[in-house]
């Protein structure tokens, strides 16, 4: 088990590691922060710390890169839940075990839908099962699409400005403890997952 999480440990710091000094790293980032809006697990933050560890000095455009990919993710998990939902979303969802969830996300959504959405976005709480459901609720999609640009503008653009402020001596820590970092961003994944049972 440990041989395990080692080997996976070291494969996603020398896959971060690879698109952070990539010319092609804002493509990676907008590509995860695309999918993990829809479907993934992985959130994009890790490449987004890990591009920024490397290259802080364009904090703001990697910070919006990662939005616009997000939004746009999220967009897009929205239309599954909204056309596709009994043959991709519903297999998304019972994927991460939340089918019982989703009712009472709807239900949240009845409550406040900025609220609901902005809170996904902004916390470790899994965005693609509140994407997905918002397109099966039917929700005005504007509504989520502005709810869900504050939330995660907020959290990527504070992530990417501390980075950037902190400069070179938190940006040497990253690098040098990255693997602690990808197992604690593991973890908080999985949390997030369990939470999400419990807050709706």
């Amino acid at each position: 088990m440990k041989i395990f999480i080692f080997n996976l440990l070291e494969r996603t710091r020398l896959w971060t590691l690879k698109w952070a000094g990539s010319k092609h790293s804002a493509v990676a980032l907008f590509v995860l922060a695309f999918i993990e809006a829809s479907f993934f697990p992985i959130p994009p933050d890790v490449l987004l710390i890990g591009i920024l560890a490397v290259n802080a000095r364009k904090w703001w455009y990697y910070a919006l890169i990662a939005t616009i990919g997000s939004v746009l993710g999220g967009a897009f998990g929205y239309l599954i839940g909204w056309g596709l939902y009994e043959g991709i979303g519903a297999r998304i969802v019972e994927f991460y075990n939340l089918t019982s969830t989703v009712e009472a996300i709807g239900h949240k959504y009845s409550e406040n839908v900025f609220l609901t959405v902005f809170t996904a976005a902004f916390t470790p709480i899994p965005f693609k099962v509140i994407t997905i459901a918002a397109g099966l609720f039917k929700i005005n999609i504007w509504a989520m699409i502005i709810s869900a640009l504050a939330g995660r503008a907020l959290r990527f653009f504070v992530i990417a400005s501390i980075l950037k402020i902190f400069g070179n001596r938190i940006n040497g820590m990253v690098l040098k403890y990255f693997n602690i970092l990808s197992l604690a961003a593991i973890v908080l994944v999985v949390l997030s997952f369990v939470a999400i049972k419990f807050l709706f």
